[in-house]
């Protein structure tokens, strides 16, 4: 059984999260779809105080994008939307993978309103049939009768009623306007498919969401698999060594691990040039919150010695980071984490405050790549005048723009 450092294991992780060189050509619209495919989903979150996270995932594999080929792709077809990691977009090809939640509504735990359903069923149908009947519908296009609400957990019953269909895969998400979700029945979305004829084996689903978590991560601990796709919690021992005896998995140690550990079999051509150290990934970029190599915190904390925890749900008096704390990835490490701020309308890139991980010592290199890595962040926002305003002094030296014109 190979053997492998950790620096092996982070190696291999981002080159199969399309993470270990910078893009080497301007990106086009496929290319996209392509880093989604890669990575498998898109977790959605609604928080700008820069880019939102979809896109700024997306910004961190392909450099300077048209932040509206997201839409676009979603409106065509190419993406659906369903509930994966959590909220997610999807290539349309997987779609089948997640139907069975669909069909299956009483596994879904909070995401799916089973009381609220069977209260308001009727109100609920007749909504159904509205859409079928008119067209799509927002949540926008339903007055509040009471006036504005006081936030998520403050849902007018219209939207309620969404979202039931939408967990229910009876509505599915046709576009977006804005980043608001256009609703509209199932049959119009997916007009090819037939549950009769296109829905998989319920007892196959497990395994091909284990392959693919696998393939997303590249090096896969027993105990990280279930968070990917929120399967139920457990190892999953039996079923990875399965698919090893499948040639689907390579069996491997990591150095300081006791856990099962697994190479999908998509990655092994970098197996040895990895653990020999002859590939490293040398990208330089700032991470979403929600990236998928920083959302679970036990991976993290395995793979990159990273702490991370997202503060924007937690009281302001209990941050220790900021609001939205971008995670700062480079050459295969993780070194920091920014709290940012895009001010659209001044033009101004705001980082409130640079976190430098204790043990990350100051060069030039790591200086200069942080600056480029900030400033290219900075520019695709259209906020180009990049304004430090917090750092550990010697940091802040290092990343002024005359430190790096000297």
């Amino acid at each position: 059984m190979t053997t492998l450092p950790l620096s092996a294991a982070r190696t291999l992780h981002l080159a199969a999260q399309g993470l270990l060189t910078p893009p080497r050509r301007k990106a086009v619209k496929a290319d996209v779809l392509d880093a989604i495919r890669r990575m498998m989903q898109l977790q959605i979150d609604t928080i700008h105080v820069v880019a939102r996270s979809p896109y700024l995932v997306l910004f961190s594999r392909l450099g300077s994008y048209p932040q509206q080929w997201l839409d676009e792709l979603l409106a065509e077809g190419a993406l659906f939307e369903y509930w994966s990691h959590e909220a997610c977009f999807l290539p349309s090809e997987d779609y089948g993978l997640l139907r069975h939640r669909m069909l299956n509504a009483s596994t879904m735990g909070w995401k799916y309103a089973g009381e609220w359903h069977q209260t308001h069923r009727k109100e609920i149908d007749k909504l159904l049939a509205h859409i079928r009947e008119t067209g799509p519908v927002r949540s926008a296009d339903f007055a509040r009768e009471a006036g504005k609400g006081n936030g998520w957990w403050d849902w007018k019953p219209e939207k309620r009623h969404l979202e039931v269909l939408f967990t229910l895969g009876q509505l599915m998400v046709a576009e977006r306007r804005n980043f608001h979700r256009v609703y509209d029945v199932s049959e119009r979305v997916m007009p090819h498919w037939n549950d009769a004829r296109d829905l998989p084996p319920a007892h196959t689903i497990t395994d091909e969401l284990l392959g693919r978590t696998c393939r997303a991560l590249g090096v896969a601990r027993a105990d990280w698999v279930a968070d990917y796709y929120r399967l139920p919690r457990r190892p999953y021992r039996d079923e990875l060594h399965a698919l090893a005896d499948q040639g689907d998995l390579i069996p491997v140690q990591v150095e300081g691990w006791k856990q099962d550990t697994f190479v999908h079999k998509d990655v092994a051509p970098w197996l040895d040039d990895a653990a020999s150290g002859k590939l490293a990934s040398t990208v330089t970029t700032v991470l979403s919150p929600f990236d998928p190599v920083v959302w679970d915190r036990k991976r993290a904390a395995a793979l990159f010695g990273f702490d991370y925890v997202i503060e924007c749900y937690t009281p302001a008096a209990k941050r220790k980071y900021g609001y939205f704390v971008l995670p700062l990835l480079s050459r295969g490490r993780l070194v920091g984490r920014v709290d940012a701020k895009a001010h659209r309308t001044q033009g101004v890139f705001e980082v409130k405050a640079l976190h430098i991980e204790p043990g990350v010592r100051l060069s030039a290199r790591l200086a200069g790549d942080l600056r480029r890595a900030l400033q290219r962040c900075a520019d695709w926002h259209g906020t180009p005048q990049l304004e430090i305003s917090s750092a550990p002094p010697e940091w802040l030296e290092a990343l002024s723009v005359d430190s790096m014109t000297a």
